[in-house]
């Protein structure tokens, strides 16, 4: 009988292998984990030796980054598809983490637990919005985080030319490619989490966000475009629940926290900068070019030949579709000079607030939205019978400061630090290894990054194994109409080709089956992971070797050859649940 101690350690490293979104919220070390895993991994190291990435060294470090985000937008696509990973519920999943969290808690903080979010963002409930209104209430997809192998595999599934991965996975990629590929230290990037929502903040000049695929710099968080909008819903709609950093994480429903508390305050203090500008006339622009509910309320003023002319607002900015001149800053008259004659009127549409007499106003009495005084005093500016001042001055005041809500410091117990990582920009791939190697028994985050990085020369198998079957459940579904005669026909006919290029390296049973290939060990584990769902009394053992694998069910012997080079031993195949 293992100890309470022992079974949350056993499912924390099980999660680092799994990654679903929910173990990660869960268990707050598995996202850094799955950052060190993959600056293990040959692959991004690989990204160095691209063509599109000569002469990085003499670029300043935006235009690096700049050129790491194409390289991403080409080669990865979002992906939140349900079925790529399966589902499981809600009742199986509590009974995973009874005693490790709260539940009540967790159901005011996951969107997978009833979570719905801010109703000024979710007007439509939460199961709808991802696709899950066709199920039952308690069913919950297992949205994995991809490692970057996993990533890269998806050019094999149907509908793919390229990598893909989910928000974690894309926000993880990037922290390890800016280290990597950028040269950034470490120091400088933080991971956030929302409960729907995962990306980073650089702490580069202004400051810089991730944001899935793309990058958000501070101009771009404040120019009112419909990325730009996308961009701003999770912090400005969801407080953050996890910042991880290498020194540590800070989680909003754990009272330990680990991040070193300096690096915290900095990174609350850059944040808070970054999300905050004054109020001038082009960010007035951009805030009417954001609130397109508002736009039908202002109209803008442009002299035609000598002549006053008003043109409603919305229609003013559809002009700006497919131009790269815009209406609220310093190339307006390039897109004046591109909107038809006859678009505007003789006389001041009525009911409508000129916008370009409150640009005017802002530059004669500029305006500190900070000041109470000075916003009543705007408010007066924004009287209209189409308006309403009151929520119109709100809504500009939540435009030009989001007020991000971050786990509070001042309710933590800050623990003693553990050894540094110290992984310093330029060091060697074998150097970063072998530092991880070394620090694993006193570092936690170091010793978790093994499992994820799904080495099982260097891991124990029991977490794998109970990841492999009991958490594969898209394996089980598509052979479920298959004798087990065909199961084992279909198993041996997948190409002998793991997604994993390195010796010790497995991928789970779905990614097999996802993928459509695998090395002899895996497709014996995918095997073994449909045969138990089918035989859940049976027993059930492996045996590897580094260039074989026997699945032994009541028995009868499966044998596959393999190149993976574990070293021998037995594996006692664990039950479903």
């Amino acid at each position: 009988m293992i100890t309470t101690a022992e079974r949350i350690d056993l499912e924390k490293r099980s999660a680092a292998i799994t990654l679903s979104d929910m173990e990660v919220f869960i268990f707050p070390e598995l996202m850094y984990a799955l950052v060190l895993a993959n600056m293990m991994s040959p692959r991004v190291w690989a990204w160095r030796e691209d063509a599109w990435f000569a002469g990085l060294a003499k670029m300043k470090p935006y235009r690096r980054i700049m050129r790491l985000k194409q390289y991403i937008m080409d080669h990865y696509a979002f992906n939140l598809d349900l079925e790529t990973w399966g589902l499981t519920t809600t009742e199986r999943e509590l009974a995973r983490f009874r005693g490790i969290i709260d539940e009540q808690a967790l159901a005011q903080s996951n969107a997978l637990f009833g979570y719905e979010g801010d109703k000024y963002y979710f007007d439509i409930g939460i199961r709808k919005h991802f696709g899950l209104d066709r199920y039952t209430s308690n069913i919950i997809p297992y949205w994995k985080t991809e490692t970057v192998e996993a990533m890269d595999a998806f050019v094999h599934r149907p509908n793919y030319t390229t990598g893909a991965g989910e928000c974690v996975s894309l926000a993880t990629l990037y922290a390890t490619a800016l280290f990597l590929v950028c040269g950034l230290p470490l120091a400088d990037l933080f991971l956030m989490a929302t409960p729907l929502h995962s990306q980073n903040f650089v702490d580069l000049d202004d400051g810089i966000l991730t944001n899935n695929r793309r990058l958000v710099t501070k101009t771009m968080w404040f120019n009112g475009t419909a990325l730009s909008a996308q961009a701003r819903r999770a912090l400005e709609n969801e407080r953050v629940t996890l910042v991880a950093h290498e020194t540590g994480h800070i989680h909003t429903l754990y009272p330990e926290a680990t991040i070193d508390p300096a690096a915290y305050a900095r990174f609350g203090a850059r944040l808070r900068a970054f999300l905050r500008t004054p109020l001038t006339p082009e960010i007035l622009g951009n805030f009417i070019r954001d609130a397109a509910e508002l736009q039908r309320c202002f109209q803008f003023r442009w002299p035609v030949h000598g002549r006053e002319r008003y043109i409603a607002m919305e229609k003013a900015l559809q002009y700006e579709y497919g131009s790269p001149a815009r209406l609220t800053d310093h190339t307006r008259e390039k897109l004046v000079a591109e909107m038809d004659v006859d678009a505007f009127e003789a006389e001041p549409l009525p009911s409508r607030i000129v916008f370009n007499r409150l640009e005017e106003y802002l530059r004669e009495q500029p305006v500190d939205i900070e000041r109470r005084e000075d916003v009543e005093r705007l408010k007066h500016q924004f009287a209209s019978d189409c308006l309403n001042a009151e929520i119109a001055l709100e809504s500009l005041v939540r435009f030009c400061r989001t007020q991000p809500r971050l786990p509070d410091a001042a309710t933590k117990r800050f623990g003693a630090a553990p050894v540094p990582l110290g992984l310093e920009p330029g060091m060697a791939r074998e150097d970063v290894i072998a530092r991880l190697e070394s620090i694993r028994g006193e570092h936690p985050v170091a010793d978790l990054a093994f499992y994820a990085y799904r080495d099982l020369n260097r891991t124990g198998a029991a977490p794998f194994l109970r990841a492999a079957i009991q958490r594969c459940p898209v394996s089980i579904e598509g052979a479920r109409a298959m004798r087990e005669e065909a199961v084992v026909a279909r198993v041996r006919a997948l190409p002998e080709a793991s997604i994993y290029d390195e010796a010790g390296r497995l991928a789970q049973p779905d990614e097999v089956w996802n993928f459509g290939r695998g090395d002899g060990v895996e497709k014996a584990l995918l095997l073994a992971n449909v045969l138990r769902a089918r035989r859940p009394d049976d027993a059930m053992r492996m045996r590897v070797a580094p260039d074989r694998a026997v699945l032994e069910v009541e028995g009868r012997s499966h044998e596959f050859a393999s190149t993976k080079g574990l070293r021998e031993q037995a594996w006692e195949i664990p039950g479903a649940e």
